[in-house]
Parts: structure tokens; sequence; C-alpha cells
């Protein structure tokens, strides 16, 4: 059996990133109910604010969470999508061309002709 490679499109299932979405916000509201002392035994109002307020700490992280993901992904240019990704994807294309930057400035070195 060969190994397949994923394809971008593979790698950006919507599914998956509400998934991530949601488990950040359920994340954020366990933490907020924790931090506001909902565990312990406190009074009924308080409990009912700790609540509430970790409701909209979720809500927000979601929202949060979605939109920076999708932003993300829009990044990606669409003709790539149904690449195969064979290597690290932030390695460059030719290693051994150096880039422009590299070369030092004409101008800066002093080697400029009169």
């Amino acid at each position: 059996m060969s190994h397949e490679s994923p394809t971008r499109r593979d790698l950006m299932k919507p599914l998956q990133l509400l998934g991530l979405a949601f488990a950040a916000a359920l994340f954020a509201g366990i933490v907020t109910l924790v931090s506001m002392g909902f565990f312990q035994q406190r009074a009924a109002g308080e409990a009912e604010r700790a609540v509430v307020t970790a409701l909209v700490i979720a809500g927000i992280s979601f929202i949060a969470v979605l939109l920076i993901v999708s932003l993300l992904l829009l990044a990606v240019d669409p003709a790539q999508v149904t690449k195969r990704i064979d290597k690290p994807v932030l390695f460059d294309e030719n290693p051994d061309e150096p880039e422009q930057g590299d070369k030092p400035d004409a101008a800066a070195s002093g080697d400029q002709k009169a």
C-alpha cells in the first residue's frame, strides 16, 4: 500500500473547523465557570451570573476562532487546493539559489565605480 499525502481540501474540512471553534468555546466557557467559582457552594444569583458570563465568553470565543480560521483560509491559493503536499509547506522551492535580500548592496559595500 502506498502512502497517500492529503490534499489541502482534505486538511480544511468545514466540519473540522467548526469542531475546533466549538472546542475552543467549550474550553473558554469551562475556564470561566471555574474562575468564577461556579462549582463551589455559592448563592443562586452568583451561580446564575457565572453561567451567563460563561455563555457570553464561549459565544465570543466561538465566533472569534471561526472568524480567524476562515480568514487564514482565505490566504490559501485556490489553485493549490488540489495539489498534493509532499514536503513542508514553508520550505523554499529552490534552496540552492540565494534570495535577493542575501546579496550585498553595491552602494552599501562601497563597490561603486566613479
